[in-house]
């Protein structure tokens, strides 16, 4: 079978040919590739043909590079399957769906020490980049509306984060016409610090954005820092500025395996939170979260209130229909889990990226950046000494046996730190570990041998990691 059909000419004449065992009395043996075929074939063929082509990718249960949920249980598997057909925005002819939505937002609301949990502000979204997006442009209407209320421009507003926040917050920032006020990294300085957020605020900063898991290396950002040094400025005569967090993956590690870590809303400054059920929330995406500290904190103006077959619903996003299997597979995650198997789930995932990080910093050529004392990810370099190879080499080897280990830069001004990094998942197990760590071993033996086998990396800047 030629997988990818007769490439000649052009895409409007390419096919995909359809294997002999398929073809049924009556069906063309090839269909068009960029076109709509003229005829119908059956489901079964037309199944065969998408999965033979969808080989093609990578085992999700391998590829280390993503924090997003790759295995479900059977139960939770069908619960979707059932939901499936269901529109979320539906929510007069699913209440139900629409309840156990409310539901989660009441769990995670208790679970990040909101005020009054029992009337918890928040809604459900595609993932944390919706999230961020609701919760950035909630911070913009309030400065613009404090602004306004005190006969002071509104037109200059500024966002402080860390460079290393995830490209959502860059779309934030140009969609609605915000200065991105990125503050770059440093050797040692691999993510925001209080000082450096302070320094960054004045009369038009609309919030300060503080990681809780930075993408990069895993790492939590000092979000009781950040807030005690905006806490200074605000008392010294600065500007009051309130912090949102980015909780995409930390929001579902730290109650659990850090229940003394003090991040969410049990500090005063701190207006709202994101994370994504779809990562450590133990999901299939797209699912996330945004909560706010209270109702004072989510703008009316922002709140629709729509009149959708026959009933009035309150709806605040950045997109309408969308499935509501994912929503019910949080509520059942929540509720089958309970915090006893998040606690086992989130430290298992914990304890298997330190032992692997521990493992790593064992072989001779690579230096650890980070060890998965954070969330359960962490990066590592080559040592300097090492030059016959660099880590683009080594992921490139790791992906022959199947492993997706992503290589790329650090951002401004660090883009001379070239990292490999790794996220553990609940689907990854210990035994997965030991596997990862053979093959490392060969392909390092392999390195070691015969020098750099590939071309060379790319030039600074052209491989950051935005995921």
């Amino acid at each position: 079978m030629a997988l990818h059909g007769k490439a000649s000419g052009s895409r409007a004449e390419q096919t995909v040919d359809v294997r002999p065992q398929l073809v049924r009395p009556g069906e063309d043996a090839v269909v068009p590739r960029f076109r709509l075929p003229q005829e119908s074939i059956s489901p079964e063929t037309a199944y065969q043909i998408v999965h033979d082509e969808l080989m093609l990718d990578g085992n999700a249960r391998l590829n280390l590079a993503t924090f997003v949920t790759t295995w479900m249980d059977p139960q939770a598997d069908r619960l979707m399957a059932e939901c499936a057909p269901k529109n979320m925005i539906d929510k007069d002819e699913y209440p139900q769906t629409a309840e156990l939505e409310k539901r989660c937002v009441n769990i995670l609301a208790d679970l990040w020490h909101a005020p009054d949990s029992e009337h918890a502000v928040g809604c459900s979204t595609t993932g944390s980049s919706e999230a961020c997006m609701l919760a950035g442009l909630a911070l913009l209407r309030r400065w613009r509306a404090r602004r306004r209320a005190a006969g002071a421009p509104a037109d200059r507003p500024n966002l402080v984060m860390g460079v290393n926040v995830q490209v959502c917050w860059d779309k934030f920032a140009r969609y609605w016409d915000v200065e991105p006020r990125l503050v770059p990294m440093a050797p040692g300085r691999t993510h925001l610090t209080a000082d450096e957020a302070a320094a960054r605020c004045d009369e038009n900063t609309i919030g300060v954005v503080a990681i809780l898991g930075s993408t990069f290396d895993g790492s939590y950002e000092p979000v009781a820092e950040i807030v005690a040094a905006l806490d200074r400025l605000a008392a010294g005569g600065g500007p009051d500025v309130p912090v949102h967090v980015d909780a995409a993956s930390g929001g579902f590690i730290a109650p659990f395996c850090d229940p003394e870590l003090v991040w969410d809303f049990q500090l005063d400054r701190v207006v709202s939170i994101n994370a994504s059920g779809h990562k450590y929330g133990l999901v299939y995406p797209g699912v996330g979260w945004v909560l706010w500290r209270d109702r004072a904190h989510l703008p009316d103006e922002l709140v629709f209130e729509v009149d959708y077959l026959g009933g009035k619903m309150p709806t605040f996003s950045l997109n309408f229909s969308r499935p509501g299997a994912q929503v019910v597979a949080q509520y059942y995650t929540l509720l089958q889990l309970g915090f006893s198997g998040y606690r086992r789930v989130a430290q298992a995932c914990r304890d298997n990226a330190r032992w692997l990080a521990d493992e790593v910093a064992r072989m001779g050529p690579f230096e650890l950046v980070s060890d998965g004392s954070g969330i359960p990810a962490f990066a590592f370099r080559l040592r300097d000494e090492i030059t016959d190879y660099t880590v683009f080499d080594v992921s490139e080897l790791l992906r022959t046996r199947g492993w997706l280990v992503p290589a790329y830069r650090f951002p401004a001004d660090l883009t001379d730190l070239a990292v490999l990094r790794v996220v553990v998942r609940h689907e990854f197990s210990r035994d997965l570990a030991e596997m990862l760590i053979a093959d490392l071993r060969r392909v390092v033996d392999r390195l070691t041998g015969v020098g750099r086998p590939f071309p060379s990396p790319p030039p600074d800047g052209e491989a950051s990691f935005h995921h």
